[in-house]
């Protein structure tokens, strides 16, 4: 994704040093022109032009169009001076609490990047450009699963009238809330509460995706007004200017905007928090942090004295206590010789050893400042809610949360004596001195004291005044384009790096194993930091996961095998699992000529697949969309039961053409042999209680278990459908051998219970997986099934609209075509669920959109709507593909070219790369069409069609 990003000239000029491009994002950082207000609209256009540059000094085409995010962040930053030289987008923002997988070292930028892509993913072909605000953070779980065909794309949130009056306001009518009727700039609550008569008021939240039309009229704005102005763009601003010409309605009349379409997008489940102030930048993440109270949900486990203090990348000693709150420490080190109190942010101290006593809302900012090869420092001490704006000489311009007329006279300073105008604004005002570190205490404490002539025993007041204003002092703005943002950026990963073996070795009360530990591991490795001691064996199951493939990702970092490690931690998962399954007593309740019929049909998932599988529903919960079908009119997968005199077991297998007799609980239990074509059943029968480890009765061998039963069992199976097909087949097979044999042993297993043995079975197997190909057969119909976190054994089952494949009109459009390439799921699943392991944002990113899109899938089907349908089968695809690469193959993407003129949607059940693909043909005539293209053009000698129905009855068991 191409960034481009609107910043102070200073970041710009060291963005490579501090946020390098990386294989997902490249950036382009620009400062607005020297001298120049060019407003929001001009900022737009100014960055456009330097990506054209950028792009011709490439030898890359200007013409063709790409995604691109712009962010504005470029202002003075006066009312947040800690990360001013940051245009806020570097302002780090904790783990949240209650949040699995976001980096240590996430940034504003990083969390807001990871909504921004999402939306851009759901873009038209012509809707390229996404512009937001820099010092915003918007969360929400659900996003819509299209986004309107409209040249502007508006973002917004319900919100009260007060809290509208202090932004932007789209107004929409009742009727048609998504057609933008005009938008209004900080309308007061009064003209609020007469739109609301009639009419919606939503608050902007400061995203939009313009399409390329609209980019160009807003370009078209921006044009200099002359040709001697060096290209720099007019003044225009997109949000007082270019958006109230928007709407049906509009406020301002613009004939070129006035062609443009528009829409509104309400995230109705999303929140607004406002990074602008100091005191924003606390209350803003008191407010995420708590945002879930729920004890379950929430991982880190400590109580703080209160919950708005934040300490970050800082080597803090404070001992804190209940009157310690709304404070921020970051890339700071604070020793125990501070005195702190509340409402204060303290950034960028640098190792000390001084007695600093910091008042009750007043903040301080260090910041380094290069001198002929060595670092001094400019001290900024301010208020909490100074808003540093308005003429110096007015009483009331604040500084330090008192007027700063007050300033200079509680410190005995003249202000004719400073040298600054009147007139000047407080921003331009050079009131930072700067000094050698030693000098920084004694000075900081006259700077910030309430009575400074009790600092220093009152005879040296007036020489801190003369201090004062002897030294180089620099304004807000000069500090912005002279601190050392490399130095200050080291300074802070250096204080991040001392701080994670402190967060490893406390983890119990730590976000460290709930972080994204792929980026942790690399921290380590990067570094050379020594790795934590092994977690006890009492520790919670997840974290001892994590903790073992944590080490593992370490070691192959470092060059070095982990697959030790790794085994250890797929070793605690199986465990956890096989566990939950409780011995038992096998007995026959059969004639001797009896035979139980065991026969399943097939599932075929169509959107939730993943979410399904542990440890990520254990920790959030499963949500699947499937169906059972059978192929050809037949139950796919069949199992035969009957006992016989011997003792001894004997398996076979009518598809492979073996047979095996099993005489010892050691056979029995060498399921795991490499090629053996009977280890479902072996395993299946162990759970059954024909082995010590599940059985409740004690016997010496298999031998004396059968005579005491009375004779042994034959087991016959069939599964007729080709290997690797993504149908389940295994688990299916699991199921349907699980659940004969308990009926014919008497263990009057349910349904549910037997699909539950799936899991378990498939994790002594060591092949994992999840529980709905199980589940999605055993159960007949189409369902939406649930799991909460936890224990997975209660999956609830949700049936559905199933007349999309029994109505005439609609049932001829499913098609299911067997591609004839086969590959192997256990590959594909060991990969994925590592990075669940390492909680790997990424990943667990897109495994809540599949998540979430089963849902909507859900909806779609039960309103019976085939196009919407098609559709969700089709992003279901899309997203299998984002979560894993080889889902789809060269020849897979050949016959999607072949069909896709046809086609509504398609996708390949399961793990993908190969077996069947599910084919929504656009109506009946395309279905003949595309049957007729791949007969006519066949990806190999095995492709075929195979006609699909719907079962509704799933697994059944009966007697002869």
């Amino acid at each position: 994704m191409q960034y481009l990003l609107s910043v102070p000239e200073n970041f710009a000029s060291c963005r490579k040093k501090i946020l390098p491009d990386t294989p997902e994002r490249r950036y382009i950082a620009a400062a607005d022109p020297k001298g120049s207000k060019i407003g929001s609209g001009g900022a737009t256009a100014w960055l456009l032009q330097k990506e054209r540059e950028e792009r011709q000094a490439a030898g890359k085409s200007t013409g063709a169009e790409s995604k691109r995010i712009i962010i504005h962040a470029g202002g003075q930053s006066r009312r947040l001076p800690s990360y001013a030289v940051w245009g806020k987008l570097l302002t780090p923002i904790p783990v949240f609490r209650w949040a699995m997988g976001q980096p240590i070292t996430q940034t504003l930028l990083d969390v807001q990047s990871r909504l921004y892509e999402k939306l851009m993913a759901l873009t038209g072909e012509h809707q390229n450009t996404l512009i937001a605000s820099g010092d915003i953070l918007v969360r929400t779980d659900e996003l819509p699963e299209t986004l309107p065909d409209a040249d502007v794309v508006c973002f917004a949130m319900w919100t009260t009238p007060e809290k509208a009056s202090r932004h932007g306001v789209f107004v929409v009518e009742k009727e048609k809330p998504e057609v933008l009727d005009c938008m209004l700039q900080k309308p007061s609550p009064s003209e609020l509460e007469k739109i609301g008569q009639s009419r919606f008021f939503m608050m902007d939240i400061g995203i939009w995706i313009l399409s390329d039309k609209a980019l160009g009229v807003l370009e078209k704005k921006c044009k200099p007004l002359s040709k001697t102005s060096d290209g720099v763009p007019r003044f225009y601003d997109l949000y007082s200017d270019f958006g109230p010409a928007m709407g049906v309605n509009p406020v301002l009349k613009d004939a070129d905007i006035a062609r443009l379409t528009t829409a509104v997008v309400r995230l109705d489940k999303g929140e607004f928090y406002h990074y602008g102030t100091s005191a924003e930048l606390i209350s803003s993440t008191e407010k995420i942090q708590n945002l879930v109270t729920d004890q379950r949900a929430v991982w880190q486990k400590k109580v703080k004295t209160h919950p708005s203090i934040f300490v970050q990348n800082a080597d803090i000693h404070i001992d804190w206590n209940s009157s310690h709150r709304n404070i921020w420490t970051e890339n700071a080190s604070v020793p125990k010789s501070w005195t702190i109190r509340e409402n204060t942010i303290i950034t960028g101290a640098p190792e000390n050893k001084w007695t600093v006593d910091i008042p009750s809302n007043i903040c301080v900012d260090f910041v380094p400042i290069q001198n002929e090869g060595k670092i001094d420092w400019c001290l900024r001490p301010y208020g909490m809610s100074d808003e540093f704006r308005g003429p110096c000489a007015d009483e009331k311009t604040k500084w330090c949360s008192i007027s700063l007329q007050t300033w200079f006279k509680r410190h005995g300073i003249k202000f004719e004596d400073t040298g600054i105008e009147g007139d000047t604004d407080i921003q331009a005002a050079p009131l930072f001195p700067v000094v050698q570190k030693d000098d920084i205490p004694s000075l900081l404490n006259w700077m910030i004291a309430l009575k400074p002539e009790k600092t220093s025993g009152g005879e040296s007041e007036r020489a801190f005044a003369l201090q004062w204003l002897n030294v180089k002092r620099l304004s807000a703005d000069e500090i912005a384009s002279r601190c050392d943002i490399p130095y200050l950026y080291k300074q802070r990963r250096d204080l991040c790096l001392k701080n994670l073996p402190v967060l490893a070795r406390h983890y119990e009360k730590s976000v460290f194993y709930q972080s994204d530990l792929s980026v942790t591991a690399r921290l380590y490795a990067e570094n050379g930091i020594k790795l934590p001691s092994p977690l006890p064996q009492n520790a919670d199951y997840i974290s001892r996961m994590r903790d073992f493939m944590f080490r593992s990702r370490f070691a192959e970092l470092t060059g070095k095998d982990g697959a030790k490690e790794k085994d250890k931690a797929f070793a605690v998962l199986r465990e956890l699992i096989v566990q939950s399954a409780k011995p038992v007593m096998p007995r026959y309740d059969l004639y001797s000529d009896q035979i139980v019929w065991g026969r399943s049909p097939l599932r075929i998932d169509i959107a939730g697949g993943w979410s399904d599988t542990p440890p990520f529903c254990n920790i959030n919960g499963g949500r699947v969309l499937n169906a059972a079908v059978d192929l050809n009119g037949q139950q796919s997968v069949q199992v035969y039961v009957r006992s016989i005199p011997e003792t001894l077991i004997r398996l076979r297998s009518i598809d492979n053409g073996k047979s095996e007799d099993v005489r010892s609980y050691k056979s029995l239990a060498a399921f795991n042999q490499v090629g053996s074509v009977f280890s479902i059943p072996k395993a299946a029968l162990c759970l059954c209680g024909f082995h010590p480890d599940f059985c409740t009765q004690s016997f010496t061998s298999l031998e004396e278990q059968l005579c005491a039963m009375g004779g042994g069992l034959e087991i016959s199976l069939l599964a007729a459908i080709p290997k690797g097909s993504g149908m389940g087949t295994s688990s299916v097979l699991s199921a349907a051998v699980l659940g004969t044999l308990s009926n014919a042993c008497s263990l009057n297993w349910d349904k549910s219970e037997t699909a539950n043995r799936v899991l378990v079975l498939e994790q002594l197997l060591t092949t994992g997986g999840g529980w709905q190909d199980q589940y999605g057969a055993v159960f007949g119909g189409l369902k939406l099934l649930e799991s909460e976190g936890g224990m997975q054994n209660d999956i609830s089952v949700g049936w559905l609209n199933e007349k999309l494949f029994t109505e005439s009109d609609t049932a001829g459009c499913w098609l299911l075509y067997y591609t004839g390439i086969t590959r192997t799921a256990k590959n594909i699943l060991a990969e994925i669920v590592k990075s669940m392991f390492l909680n790997e944002q990424k990943t667990l990113d897109i495994l809540q959109d599949i998540k979430h899109h089963a849902s909507e899938s859900a909806l779609a089907f039960q309103s019976g709507s085939y196009e919407k349908a098609a559709a969700a089968v089709l992003r279901s695809w899309h997203l299998n593909k984002k979560l894993d690469s080889g889902t789809s193959t060269a020849e897979i993407e050949r016959i999607i070219s072949l069909i896709k003129d046809y086609a509504a949607g398609y996708k390949l059940p399961g793990a993908g790369g190969g077996g069947y693909m599910l084919i929504c043909a656009k109506d009946t005539p395309a279905a003949a069409r595309i049957v007729r293209t791949l007969e006519e053009h066949p990806v190999n000698n095995r492709a075929r069609f195979v006609k699909l129905s719907l079962n509704t009855k799933g697994l059944e068991i009966s007697r002869s």
